[in-house]
């Protein structure tokens, strides 16, 4: 009995975190771009490339201050654009500790809201903008400093809690947490 409520406790916060992306009424959608017909969630795509591009999951820290990753690493060659996993607003887009970032706010996403960030990416898309999954936010920047190849470190959080950005696209892996801590 305990083990089938924990089980749903996890659906259920699984669901919480990773639904409604229903842009919010009045949302500035982009006429002249449409969305690319990738990712496997309705109004989500791969910011960059698809799935083949993958080369570092996330890897949760077992604490806010530990090691870990914090986000995914796609493929991606500087120059390359980069486009909103989905429809929200842009939050923020300048330098974090020297390399260019852009943040989208995914409104109806839940409280606090869902952000994606995207680097190093320099941004095209002006802070206040609303885009649609697939509008071009950015384009990638040269030296992203942690991968041995070109990439983009895409990330998705919760307030300050970091979830796994594959979520969006129905790739993410589950994560099962004890119901009390330890």
């Amino acid at each position: 009995m305990r083990t089938g409520a924990a089980l749903l406790l996890v659906q259920g916060l699984a669901l919480v975190a990773l639904g409604g992306f229903a842009p919010a009424a009045g949302a500035v959608r982009s006429p002249a771009v449409r969305p690319p017909a990738v990712g496997s969630g309705p109004g989500r795509v791969w910011p960059v490339g698809d799935r083949s591009g993958l080369l570092r999951r996330f890897d949760p820290p077992p604490t806010r201050w530990a090691a870990g990753h914090r986000g995914v690493d796609l493929a991606a060659a500087p120059g390359t654009v980069v486009r909103a996993a989905a429809p929200g607003v842009v939050t923020f887009a300048g330098e974090v500790a020297g390399r260019p970032v852009v943040v989208v706010t995914h409104t109806g996403s839940g409280v606090p809201p869902l952000r994606t960030t995207y680097l190093p990416v320099t941004a095209s898309a002006a802070v206040g903008a609303g885009v649609a999954a697939g509008d071009p936010i950015g384009v990638v920047a040269t030296g992203s400093g942690h991968c041995p190849v070109d990439c983009l470190h895409w990330g998705l959080l919760r307030g300050d809690h970091y979830l796994d950005p594959l979520g969006l696209l129905g790739s993410g892996r589950a994560r099962l947490l004890p119901l009390t801590p330890p």
